[in-house]
């Protein structure tokens, strides 16, 4: 794993970014196969997506939820 990914899962943790878009960002990003669609949420889909493009923008916008 890469550096980017490890700094990146820290300082949403201590955004205290919601649990299940942090995992979908971490599984998107790592590219696993996304959650069957009756463990999804809203929150792991936009978190998947953004990890799965690598995109480190939206993140605070589930911080503290």
């Amino acid at each position: 794993m890469d550096q980017a990914y490890y700094d990146f899962t820290t300082k949403m943790e201590k955004q205290a970014v919601n649990a299940e878009y942090l995992e979908g960002w971490q599984s998107g990003y790592v590219l696993n196969p996304p959650r069957e669609e009756q463990h999804s949420s809203e929150a792991y889909e936009a978190g998947y997506e953004d990890g799965k493009a690598r995109n480190m923008d939206n993140f605070s916008n589930w911080a503290g939820k």
